[in-house]
């Protein structure tokens, strides 16, 4: 018996988005469309995740695809579209290529797909969800940004790999926006419920802090001509799967804020409940003065960013 027909479409077959691809039909969650401009590339891929099947034992669908059409009725969109991070690239140049290629890739899936949950994936992230909610006229609960959860999982990781302990143990989390701005929150922070102050000096965690803020650009440095996605697609995976299977799931995510934490009508990394509706409840944590300061800091920045994005965007049209 094939398993319920549900569908998560995928815009952009890059390393992110065919790696994502994988996860989602290897956990047998949904069938997957995988869309690129570029003719012939998500085919390949999806033709080749679709012959893996014989070995992984499921029976979900992967369509490769260059048209919208196809990715029609999809519960789920994934904008993964976009230039990667890479040397040389300032983020001027980010913005206003990626600004363009979200925005035109969120007005196309949802007119094929209005009742779709749309989680975004491009950087820089918390703009580009801002644009991509726009740009597809959903309501706020229904758009949702990666990044929060991929930050949480490198602080989680960094933690773990300090206090040789198993990662299984470590609870982490990551507010504010998926940039060198963004707020780790030791206070928040557990090795099997232990805070992490406990377990480590000061020094230790203010290293863990800075490379977690700059987890990113470690890799994009390390890999020269290319950026993360292992990560990048487990992270998407995660969000995938709490709204698929209805799990309201706690995790930190770019999410519409409208006063909470002090700031107003921007996409910002804040815990919250992720369910089959999108986004259930945002649950504003109780700060430090220099941790809200921070986080408002992050906001100002994105704000800015967004200010800019959306003048390119006019100027383009």
């Amino acid at each position: 018996m094939n398993p319920p027909s549900t569908r998560v479409s995928i815009i952009g077959a890059g390393k992110v988005g065919s790696t994502l691809a994988q996860r989602i039909a290897e956990k047998n969650l949904a069938d997957v469309v995988l869309l690129d401009i570029v003719e012939g590339w998500p085919q390949g891929v999806a033709l080749d995740l679709m012959q893996a099947r014989g070995v992984e034992r499921h029976d979900r669908q992967i369509v490769g695809t260059n048209d919208y059409i196809d990715t029609a009725n999809s519960n789920i969109i994934v904008i993964a579209a976009g230039i990667p991070r890479k040397p040389g690239i300032n983020r001027e140049d980010l913005i206003k290529i990626n600004a363009q290629i979200v925005t035109e890739a969120a007005k196309q899936a949802i007119a094929h797909s209005p009742e779709a949950i749309l989680i975004v994936v491009t950087n820089p992230l918390d703009i580009m969800t801002y644009l991509a909610w726009e740009a597809s006229g959903l309501p706020k609960h229904r758009v949702i940004g990666m990044g929060g959860i991929l930050d949480s999982a490198r602080f989680q990781t960094f933690i773990a790999m300090e206090l040789g302990v198993s990662i299984a143990q470590v609870c982490a989390t990551v507010i504010g926006s998926h940039g060198d701005l963004m707020v780790p929150l030791p206070r928040y922070s557990t090795v099997n419920g232990i805070p992490i102050a406990q377990l480590m000096d000061a020094g230790a965690i203010d290293r863990i802090v800075q490379r977690t803020r700059h987890g990113g650009a470690e890799i994009v440095g390390l890999m020269k001509n290319s950026s993360a996605y292992f990560a990048p697609a487990s992270s998407a995976c995660l969000m995938v799967e709490s709204i698929l299977l209805n799990q309201s799931r706690l995790l930190p995510c770019s999410v519409y804020l409208n006063g909470q934490y002090g700031v107003q009508d921007i996409f910002l990394g804040a815990p919250c409940r992720l369910g089959y509706q999108g986004i259930e409840q945002i649950l504003e944590l109780e700060l430090s003065d220099a941790e809200r300061a921070a986080f408002q800091d992050s906001g100002k920045l994105v704000l800015q960013s967004i200010e800019e994005a959306e003048t390119i965007l006019k100027n383009a049209g």
